[in-house]
């Protein structure tokens, strides 16, 4: 894959705007929701129990993310994943702390094994949990190693019959066969919350108008780390910080020009 397939699935989804329903992390939903907007997308925020399942089936994607779980979240998260798996809207988890706590780990691990998910992201740990394999992160192997988290990837792919999005540094996207690595981004993305979720609301977006998931959740994570880089450095002149930084990141994802894609991005294969 090249720029030019990361400007064509941009473009798609400028054109097609399509609705991504969210029961997602509640610190984070304003920032996820203008993200979305400013890349072209239309967001919902629907948690009801009583209307999730209608909203899942009528949207383009769901989003699902564990950060501020609740029972009642949870059991929101199963009916919309059933709802939106019976209608063929494409599931995209961000599985955000599996592995901090054996609760949090279970609804992960069910979450996979009851629902086809298209896309799962997470860092190192929470892939590693998910799959079983917390040894992983406090053992012999570096999580930081690049061929560690490549064949972390890979296994979680075949494990889960999904395409795997492991962030950090270099971010790796595999669907247990090939892999791309992205080196796009900033390490500012560090230093506001909730970038990784936005992140999992631009790839459900970019799935959502393409019929391959790993095409184009490979165009959404390297759209994303441009869009990060040009925030950074519009930044930079007048020495502004964090607070800044979650604003540009949102102008970016609407304002980054086809060029800067072009030039900037970093795709291995």
């Amino acid at each position: 894959m090249d720029s030019t397939t990361v400007v064509q699935l941009r473009e798609h989804v400028r054109k097609k705007r399509p609705l991504i329903h969210h029961i997602t992390n509640i610190v984070v939903s304003n920032f996820t929701a203008n993200g979305v907007l400013s890349l072209g997308a239309s967001p919902v925020m629907a948690y009801a129990i009583e209307e999730v399942e209608e909203i899942a089936q009528a949207a383009d994607a769901l989003v699902l993310n564990m950060g501020t779980m609740t029972s009642q979240s949870v059991e929101a998260m199963k009916l919309a994943a059933s709802s939106a798996e019976k209608a063929g809207v494409p599931i995209v988890l961000d599985p955000v702390g599996v592995g901090a706590s054996s609760y949090r780990t279970s609804v992960g691990k069910r979450i996979v094994e009851d629902f086809d998910t298209s896309v799962v992201r997470g860092n190192v740990a929470e892939i590693a949990n998910l799959i079983g394999e917390s040894t992983f992160i406090r053992g012999v192997d570096a999580p930081d190693d690049a061929k560690n988290k490549e064949n972390l990837a890979i296994r979680a792919a075949k494990k889960l019959n999904t395409v795997i999005v492991v962030t950090g540094e270099e971010d790796i996207i595999t669907d247990g066969e090939k892999v791309s690595r992205i080196e796009n981004g900033d390490p500012m993305l560090t230093q506001v919350t909730g970038t990784g979720c936005l992140l999992t609301s631009v790839i459900a977006a970019f799935i959502s108008t393409h019929p391959n998931s790993l095409e184009a959740t490979t165009a959404a994570v390297a759209f994303y780390g441009i869009a990060a880089e040009c925030a950074a450095e519009s930044i930079k002149e007048d020495l502004k910080g964090p607070g800044h930084y979650q604003i540009a990141l949102i102008d970016a994802l609407h304002m980054t020009t086809n060029e800067e894609i072009e030039k900037r991005c970093s795709i291995n294969t």
